[in-house]
């Protein structure tokens, strides 16, 4: 087995020059299929914001699965046992939020392994092995799994790097809704102090050699954070696509005039 994810980090030949993704919020298996069928390179399943449960996450799984897309699924929380049923639901890129330390960060990793190099539960017969059809599955599963972990607050920002550096950890990704909110700018997240933090950020982690990503509201955001050298940028989310997009045809068709025909013709 191999990590996808992992290999389209490390892509040089994207057509954008980086990886594109948004988020899938709308906890629809169709709506996440649309949005892999349009294009976008990655998506964060989340479950951390979202009513998404583990059955309906199958289903998202899946449905992502007949497109190019690939899936970050999102835990609600750092919690063993929830990884360990995302785990086993096929889940193999995962985002752990508001990870604020290395000790964090090495519990969510752990919680992703299997032994000796973790303590995630051993379950012969599940999707993660494809049902059990994976040669060796206990052996190379360690290795297909993708740990995501999300810095959100001035706190961690100050151990990016110690965080970054954990084995196993094998991108950061940047919060910058909860992190200017944290420093002040609420609402804000294109304010630059916030964006010079995450600017230092990214040294930090290209200096050991780690990937990072963000989440962007805007294209022109996403064309400042891509300044700034985040490798993975998300645009957006499902939902927020759609509200915009509705809110603009909205207003267009109540604004236009109608002329009234008086001649009756």
């Amino acid at each position: 087995m191999h990590n996808p994810f992992k290999t389209l980090l490390a892509r040089k030949d994207l057509a954008a020059g980086y990886p594109v993704g948004t988020f899938a919020m709308a906890a629809s298996p169709m709506v996440a299929e649309a949005l892999g069928c349009v294009g976008f390179d990655w998506a964060v399943v989340d479950m951390e914001h979202t009513p998404l449960d583990l059955v309906n996450l199958v289903g998202m799984l899946q449905a992502v699965a007949g497109t190019s897309m690939l899936p970050i699924t999102r835990v609600p929380w750092n919690d063993t046992v929830m990884v360990k049923r995302v785990l086993d639901a096929g889940a193999q890129t995962l985002m752990f939020p508001f990870v604020q330390n290395v000790e964090e960060a090495r519990a969510a990793v752990a919680a992703c392994k299997y032994a000796p190099h973790g303590v995630r539960g051993m379950a012969a017969m599940s999707r993660g092995s494809r049902f059990g059809t994976v040669k060796d599955y206990f052996k190379v599963a360690n290795d297909a799994v993708s740990v995501v972990v999300q810095i959100e607050t001035p706190q961690a920002m100050a151990l990016i790097d110690k965080i970054a550096a954990v084995d196993g950890v094998d991108s950061i990704f940047m919060g910058p809704g909860d992190l200017s909110g944290a420093m002040g700018h609420v609402g804000n997240p294109m304010h630059e102090e916030v964006v010079a933090a995450m600017a230092d950020g990214v040294k930090r982690c290209h200096a050991i050699g780690k990937p990072v990503g963000s989440v962007a509201g805007t294209p022109e955001a996403v064309a400042i954070y891509r300044d700034i050298g985040i490798d993975y940028i998300g645009c957006a989310s499902d939902l927020g696509l759609m509200m915009r997009q509705c809110a603009a045809v909205l207003s267009t068709i109540r604004s236009q005039k109608v002329v009234v025909n008086t001649t009756g013709y």
